[in-house]
């Protein structure tokens, strides 16, 4: 059966039906988000054009090319394509559509196939094709999952109430409305509050990363570096309280916070917020700290430094990956959590962006405001996140390489 496959004829069709059904599937949903109107791929003709179009980008016979030609022409004749195109499709957007398809299909096999002959072939051309098709798709399918949520999300966030009602499904934009286009999100700061709750999520974000390194950092360290009873028990029992589920907790946190009197006050988060994040920054920090080279600070302890001022002028500054993307982390934790903020807090002044947006699911406030208080909620973090993206990286990475 394998060497069958390896054939290159029969990779090429096999592999040819495949990408074109994912091209013309990923052609379909952009068009029809993007315009409004009716795309949708075809099986059919995703088979046809496949195996015509992985047939010519293999060398080989003279005549081989000429026949996945004369098949695509036929298909184009009889009016079958690698999509199903409605007849109230405009011209320009038909036309769009049907170059996509075919375009995209074609280059994506050209590199596919790339190390492919007609005739028989050895397991690495078969397997380095099987490769690139499968390293192709994964780039497609995951981009898709992330992208076109965000993309319903904003442009759900433009419209108005009746364009909604309209055509619930008609993710087109109109830019003629120009200014009126973000009228939802002037009424947000206007009418809603959000740049109060934008504050308080700040305010309690930075808090939280601060008060968690100021606990992580020494409690990290004394972990890698320092020698006590208990040391292996503490350091395995990080993660594991890490990993108490919040719901677990949250009636007993309630109780307490409603006796105290913590409940609805900026106190009591900043407070609970870092219990969630000090024992993963432990984690991640101690891991880091094992890593760093134990002679650097030896040689500070015989200079006459004291420990803490070896934590401060020698590990700390050689510690700065890890720190960047542990406050990245702890930042983008407590900006997102939304379970103790919904449950502690009444207080409409006090509410933190998550709470905001949730008080804005009713049936009273247009689906509009929804998202785009969640649009509000994400860019901020997604700004923050790929411009130290680098550090997060770096820093998670040389904790587990090195510790």
């Amino acid at each position: 059966m394998m060497v069958f496959l390896r054939r290159g004829s029969v990779t090429a069709i096999l592999i040819g039906v495949l990408w074109t059904f994912v091209i013309a599937t990923t052609v379909a949903v952009s068009l029809s988000f993007a315009t409004g109107e009716a795309f949708r791929p075809s099986l059919f003709g995703s088979l046809i054009w496949g195996a015509g179009l992985g047939l010519a980008c293999l060398p080989g016979p003279r005549w081989k090319p000429m026949l996945a030609g004369l098949t695509v022409v036929i298909a184009c004749l009889l009016g079958v394509g690698p999509m199903v195109i409605a007849d109230t499709v405009s011209v320009f957007s038909t036309l769009v559509g049907a170059l996509a398809a075919a375009g995209f299909s074609a280059l994506g096999l050209w590199m596919i196939l790339d190390d492919v002959v007609f005739g028989a072939n050895n397991r690495h051309a078969f397997e380095a094709a099987v490769i690139r098709f499968c390293t192709g798709f994964g780039y497609i399918f995951f981009t898709a999952i992330v992208v076109i949520p965000f993309y319903v999300m904003v442009l759900t966030s433009l419209k108005n109430q009746s364009e909604l009602i309209q055509n619930p499904l008609d993710f087109s934009i109109d830019l003629s409305k120009g200014t009126d286009l973000f009228r939802s999100y002037n009424e947000l700061f206007v009418k809603f509050n959000f740049g109060e709750y934008l504050l308080n999520s700040f305010a309690i974000s930075v808090l939280t990363v601060i008060i968690t390194l100021l606990f992580a950092v020494p409690g990290a360290y004394a972990v890698a570096r320092l020698r006590f009873r208990g040391q292996v028990m503490f350091s395995r029992s990080i993660l594991l309280i890490y990993m108490v589920p919040m719901i677990v907790l949250a009636l007993p946190i309630y109780i307490a916070y409603s006796m105290t009197g913590l409940r609805n006050t900026m106190t009591g988060i900043i407070m609970i917020y870092p219990v969630t994040t000090i024992p993963v920054a432990l984690y991640m920090l101690q891991g880091y700290f094992r890593g760093l080279p134990a002679e650097v600070e030896e040689a500070g302890l015989m200079d006459g430094l004291s420990r803490l001022r070896v934590i401060w002028k020698i590990t700390l500054p050689l510690s700065l990956p890890a720190m960047a993307s542990v406050s990245l982390y702890v930042f983008m934790i407590a900006w997102n959590e939304f379970l103790l903020a919904f449950m502690l807090l009444d207080d409409p002044s006090k509410f933190t962006l998550t709470r905001g947006i949730a008080s804005l699911n009713s049936s009273e406030i247009p689906r509009q405001h929804l998202m785009a208080g969640s649009v509000i909620a994400t860019v901020p973090i997604m700004i923050i996140f790929l411009g130290l993206e680098r550090f997060m990286t770096k820093g998670l990475t040389a904790g587990s390489v090195k510790g």
